[in-house]
């Protein structure tokens, strides 16, 4: 027997929900834009329930901005909410780096320099959502190393609101090289430094942001 169209919702919602979180997250959808319940169905080929409820879950993450007139954004942060959300990423991004450390082998090293050359590679084309999109990967493949779930899903949740602010501070910085903390996450891995690494994740992940605040 076919499913009915209520059964489909969930599935449907979810759907959106995550397609939606990604293009946010990575910094496809500029500070302050507009989105329409009428214009993410059309996108994603839904009828508004889902598209609502999708909308609905961002908010209550952070990553969209919900008026008191129904206006959907995405938010514009102001510089003591970027300062907080550096803040932030200081004080999550590196405790997980420092549980990873332990398991930090050779794949794992392997996998980072493999990522941070792509990461040139995109410099060098001007994409600023695919520079987001494998900065972010850099960091996700070492944290799940950290086995701290709770810790690695607060920390998305703080990328997701980052997300539009990232592909300005991108635009601001106009980078050449790969971020050169990079080079010193994956050096003080394999030298099992962990002063180190902790001081190296700290700079990497507040630097610009800090810079964008002032």
């Amino acid at each position: 027997m076919l499913p009915r169209s209520a059964d489909l919702l969930p599935a449907a919602h979810d759907r959106v929900y995550r397609a939606l979180r990604t293009r946010i997250m990575h910094g496809e959808i500029a500070p302050g834009q507009s989105l329409t319940l009428r214009g993410i169905g059309k996108d994603y080929g839904v009828s508004m329930t889902p598209a609502r409820e999708a909308v609905r879950r961002l908010v209550a993450e952070g990553a969209l901005s919900l008026s008191s007139s129904g206006r959907v954004s995405t938010p514009e942060l102001s510089n003591e909410r970027i300062e907080e959300l550096a803040s932030l990423r200081a004080l999550i991004e590196v405790e997980l780096a420092s549980r990873a450390l332990p398991r930090a082998y050779n794949a794992l090293i392997d996998r980072l320099q493999t990522i941070n050359a792509t990461i040139s590679e995109v410099i060098l084309t001007r994409d600023a959502v695919g520079y987001i999109r494998t900065n972010l990967e850099f960091h996700r493949t070492l944290y799940l190393r950290a086995q701290a779930p709770a810790m690695l899903a607060m920390t998305e949740t703080v990328w997701l609101q980052l997300g539009p602010t990232m592909r300005q501070l991108y635009s601001k910085l106009r980078r050449t090289d790969p971020p050169h903390y990079h080079k010193l996450i994956i050096a003080a891995l394999k030298a099992g430094d962990e002063p180190g690494l902790r001081l190296a994740v700290r700079s990497d992940v507040t630097q610009g942001l800090r810079m964008l605040a002032n």
